[in-house]
């Protein structure tokens, strides 16, 4: 069976998820360092045998594009071009952080979880992913 990877694009840090192997369920895999991100997807598809890559696309609130926008947009073409029997879609991921700390504020995180980034970027990219799977 195959998976689903997420992608919440960071310049610094990307967050990652992954489904199970039913596509049913997302959860948070990791937070890596974005110049080492194409090294982590490859060795992810071909470990976690991924057909299909979600990446959280950054809008402002009036739908306009935002200072990260490009580069995900970049990213997207890159991992096309790598992957080309790869399905890649691009997911408004607005209010994704908020929804995080929402989230790990619910879980019960500590004031110190709640302010490390990786893991805000590691659930950012969960919510992303349970998203693109409820909406399919």
């Amino acid at each position: 069976m195959s998976k689903v990877l997420s992608i919440d694009f960071g310049l610094k840090r990307t967050g990652l998820a992954i489904t199970d192997d039913a596509k049913m369920f997302a959860f948070g895999l990791d937070t890596v360092e974005s110049k080492v991100l194409m090294d982590k997807i490859t060795s992810l598809v071909k470990d976690e045998k991924v057909d299909e890559i979600v990446i959280g696309l950054p809008k402002r609130l009036n739908n306009e594009d935002s200072h990260v926008t490009e580069n995900v947009r970049l990213l997207k073409e890159a991992v096309e071009n790598k992957f080309p029997l790869l399905t890649v879609a691009l997911l408004d991921e607005r209010f994704t952080s908020k929804m995080a700390s929402s989230a790990m504020h619910t879980a019960g995180a500590t004031k110190k979880q709640k302010k490390e980034k990786g893991l805000i970027d590691k659930v950012s990219a969960t919510i992303i992913l349970q998203s693109y799977l409820d909406g399919k």
